[in-house]
């Protein structure tokens, strides 16, 4: 065991007879981000035709439920990173 960490260069990342697959096409993976968006923006334009039946005034507000789990997401991230510093064990935990 070496204390370097591999260049990305040096992680095989397919086998060498492996085939390519669809996924592995940029622009397919690009098709599916711009598809992605599409739907957001379908779905946020849409929000104000919905009646929504929530008790809090504040649920009625247009695009409430995507900012909401926006800001939910970003809170998660950011409690994981330091979650992850009081959890954390050293690198040689299982081999002491």
């Amino acid at each position: 065991m070496t204390d370097r960490t591999p260049e990305p260069a040096e992680i095989p990342r397919k086998a060498p007879d492996e085939r390519p697959t669809w996924i592995d096409d940029r622009k397919n993976v690009d098709r599916i981000c711009y598809a992605l968006y599409a739907v957001s923006a379908a779905l946020l334009l849409v929000d104000p035709l919905i009646h929504k039946h929530g008790p809090f005034a504040i649920e009625h507000w247009w695009g409430f439920y995507g900012i909401y789990g926006f800001v939910g997401c970003v809170f998660l991230v950011l409690a994981a990173k330091e979650l992850r510093k009081l959890v954390m064990r050293s690198e040689d935990y299982y081999d002491r």
